[in-house]
C-alpha cells in the first residue's frame, strides 16, 4: 500500500492535467476501470465501437450485500437497443463488492456505505466515466443511476458539466438535506454533495429525465421534482414523472425507465 501510494503520487506529479494515471492493474475496460485515484468495478455489455454509451449506477445497497441489481438491466439495454450501437456499462461505486469477491476501491474517510456522495467518491466516478468515454468514443453519454446512483449523477452533471449529454434519474434524492430529515432517526449527511446545490451548473445542452415512484416511501417525488424545477427555470431540457404504483426499488425495475432511454435516444443528435 505504501509502494501505492508513493507511485500514485509521482504519477500526479509527472504528469500533464489532461493525463489520467490508472490505478487498475490491470485496466481493461471490461471488468476494471481507473477513477483518479481508485479502481472500480464494471461490465460492459454491447459494441467497443458505440454510438451511444449508457452507464448504469446503483444505489446505496443500505440493506448490504453486493451492488451487482444494475448488471442486468444493463445487460438488457445492450440487447434491446442493440440497432442503436449502444455500449451498455454497470459502474460499481466507490467501496462496493460486485459479488465475485472483489470490491471497487476506496480512499479512507472518504464515506464508506454511509455519507457516500463526498467529493472524493464523485471523482472518482467522474474521472472512470471520462476513461470509458475517452476509451470507446462513443458520441452520446447517457447515465442511468436509481437512488443513490442518481444522486451521484445529478452532482456530476453540475460539477462536470460536458462529462453526460443526457441522465434517467430514478427515485433520486435530489434534495439531500431534506431527504435525511424526513427519514426516521436519520443523521444529517455533512460530507455528501446536494445534487440540488449543483443544479445551476448543469449544462443548458443537457436532457434529463426523472422517474420516482408513486409509492416510493424512501425517496418522495418532490426530492425530484423541485429539482427537475430548478433545472426547467435554466433552460435545460429536463422532466419528471411519477411512475404508477412503483416503490423505491421498483421504480428501477419498471419500463418506463427503458422508455426513458427510448426517448434519449431517440432526440441524440444526428452524427
Amino acid at each position: 500500500m505504501r509502494m501505492f501510494r508513493l507511485l500514485l503520487s509521482m504519477c500526479f506529479l509527472v504528469a500533464a492535467p489532461s493525463v489520467f494515471c490508472a490505478p487498475c492493474a490491470p485496466e481493461d475496460f471490461e471488468t476494471h476501470v481507473s477513477g483518479s485515484a481508485q479502481c472500480l468495478l464494471m461490465r460492459r455489455f454491447g459494441p467497443t465501437e458505440p454510438e451511444t454509451m449508457v452507464v448504469w449506477l446503483h444505489g446505496d445497497v443500505s440493506s448490504g450485500g453486493p451492488a451487482n441489481y444494475h448488471f442486468a438491466p444493463a445487460q438488457s439495454a445492450a440487447t434491446q437497443f442493440a440497432g442503436a450501437h449502444v455500449l451498455s456499462i454497470a459502474l460499481v461505486r466507490p467501496g462496493y463488492p460486485d459479488g465475485s469477491g472483489e470490491s471497487s476501491t476506496v480512499a479512507p474517510g472518504s464515506g464508506g456505505r454511509t455519507d457516500h456522495y463526498t467529493r472524493e467518491n464523485l471523482e472518482e466516478v467522474g474521472v472512470a466515466i471520462e476513461r470509458l468515454r475517452a476509451h470507446f468514443r462513443p458520441k452520446f453519454v447517457v447515465a442511468v443511476g436509481h437512488s443513490g446512483g442518481a444522486a451521484t449523477t445529478a452532482v456530476l452533471l453540475g460539477m462536470k458539466p460536458g462529462l453526460l449529454d443526457a441522465a434517467v434519474l430514478v427515485a433520486c434524492p435530489c434534495e439531500l438535506v431534506a431527504w435525511r430529515a424526513n427519514r426516521p432517526g436519520a443523521r444529517p449527511w455533512t460530507a455528501s454533495e446536494n445534487p440540488r446545490s449543483w443544479a445551476d451548473k448543469v449544462s443548458t445542452a443537457s436532457q434529463v429525465i426523472a422517474l420516482t415512484g408513486s409509492k416510493d416511501d424512501n425517496t418522495q417525488p418532490d426530492l425530484a421534482r423541485g429539482y427537475v424545477n430548478a433545472l426547467q427555470a435554466r433552460g435545460v431540457d429536463a422532466r419528471f414523472a411519477l411512475v404508477p404504483d412503483e416503490s423505491h426499488n421498483g421504480a428501477f425495475r419498471s419500463p418506463q425507465v427503458s422508455k426513458a432511454l427510448a426517448d434519449l435516444l431517440a432526440a441524440r443528435p444526428a452524427p
